[in-house]
């Protein structure tokens, strides 16, 4: 069961061409779009189901530059000011509060993992500082664990995964911005070898620039163009608790939990230390490009091997224009709970916040989330196919770095300065 997002009037008809078009109407692709709108750029979003119907209203809501990699960080620091000025850009309140985000560590080990983090980033001035035990205590009180310490971002944050995405698709529409939902692109149509238009299951639209922003469906609709991307997918399960005292307003992630508080007063929690892998076809045709990923983070990953793989397999990987494709046959993907990993989140985090004890779980779901190997999105051109541009494979961050990686994404496709570098991102470094 997805959580409940704010309903959206979408456009009913198709236009018949258009500057861009945004496949897939998940948030970065919705920012992307924001972008577009705002610069006076034509631009259609084709959504195969509902806006925001998978990971960008199941994710966590976190907003954070801490632990990320240093090629990552310039991105999320840009972030923090997009965020900070989404209210008075879109007229509307997302829920981003800048509270804190902090880790707690249960060994000297994963404390010297958060040193040699910090020194890693040390060129960037972030606020982050390492914690004892008494500032554990301090930040969030009435904890019972036994901790080696911590680290903290006092800068980072927290939004509103069920409210953004509606509220940036309704201001980009104010602002010129075409979204249609149910209605799937099935592939692209091309003059020279370049991009001319996409072709729908209700008809053909006409553009010059197309930005995939497809989530765990991009690797198959590339690869139906001959196109490589490497993402696999994980699930992860969330609950959420009816309003509640708690000890803190800072997001906290242990080595086996994490919660953060919500706009609603209640909190949001996960297993942070595990995610469920439901094997696929996937896995064995590019499983081998993840090895050293496998091997440091095999503890943390619960495999399967059944359901999942024959129902990928039904899916098809091959079609063309006039015939329905695999994005038509599954509208959304809504993987099932995994009641196991979120009665152990539930447990540790009692564990180690008593007080957590009192909780009542309002609402469970599960979300599936697209990795790449080294867990940075692909932003960037497909040298193969001019005109199209991809925001995809952020890996469990996309919803964090929304608004400025729509942003990058915008400036590649029209060809402006980027905001960042986007040399990191680029699809061929693989």
């Amino acid at each position: 069961m997805a959580p409940a997002i704010r309903p959206v009037q979408t456009y009913a008809d198709l236009p018949s061409a258009t500057e861009v078009v945004v496949i897939g109407g998940g948030i970065v692709g919705l920012c992307a779009a924001l972008v577009l709108a705002e610069r006076g750029v034509p631009v259609t979003v084709l959504e195969k189901g509902r806006i925001a119907g998978e990971q960008s209203s199941r994710n966590l809501g976190w907003v954070r530059k801490m632990l990320r990699s240093a090629p990552d960080v310039p991105l999320a620091i840009e972030t923090d000011r997009l965020w900070a000025g989404m209210p008075e850009r879109i007229g509307a309140d997302c829920g981003y509060r800048q509270a804190g985000i902090m880790y707690v560590a249960r060994s000297d080990a994963e404390m010297a993992a958060h040193e040699s983090w910090l020194q890693s980033v040390n060129g960037f001035s972030l606020d982050s500082r390492l914690l004892g035990r008494k500032d554990i205590a301090d930040l969030a009180p009435g904890g019972a664990g036994t901790w080696a310490g911590g680290i903290y971002t006092p800068s980072d944050g927290r939004a509103e995964p069920t409210l953004a995405a509606s509220a940036i698709a309704e201001a980009a529409m104010r602002k010129g911005a075409v979204i249609v939902e149910n209605c799937a692109v099935r592939t692209l149509s091309r003059k020279a070898g370049a991009v001319a238009g996409v072709v729908t299951e209700r008809g053909e639209i006409a553009c010059g620039q197309v930005l995939l922003a497809g989530g765990v469906w991009s690797r198959r609709f590339l690869r139906n163009h001959g196109v490589g991307l490497l993402t696999l997918p994980l699930v992860a399960s969330v609950l959420r608790t009816a309003p509640m005292i708690g000890p803190t307003d800072i997001a906290l992630g242990g080595p086996d939990f994490s919660f953060r508080k919500r706009l609603d007063g209640g909190y949001t929690i996960t297993q942070r230390g595990a995610l469920f892998a439901p094997l696929t076809l996937d896995h064995l045709l590019i499983g081998l490009k993840y090895l050293p990923t496998l091997m440091a983070q095999w503890r943390n990953l619960r495999v399967s091997l059944g359901k999942d793989f024959i129902e990928d397999l039904r899916l098809q990987r091959r079609w063309n224009a006039v015939s329905v494709s695999p994005f038509e046959r599954l509208r959304t993907i809504d993987p099932p709970v995994n009641p196991g990993l979120n009665e152990e989140a539930m447990r540790n985090l009692v564990a180690a916040w008593p007080v957590f004890n009192r909780a009542e779980v309002a609402e469970a779901w599960a979300g599936m989330i697209d990795v790449t190997p080294d867990s940075l999105p692909v932003i960037g051109p497909v040298d193969r196919i001019p005109g199209l541009t991809l925001a995809t494979g952020f890996s469990g961050h996309g919803f964090g770095t929304a608004p400025a990686a729509g942003q990058l994404a915008a400036d590649i496709v029209m060809g402006a300065p980027p905001l960042v570098d986007p040399a990191s991102y680029r699809l061929d470094r693989f």
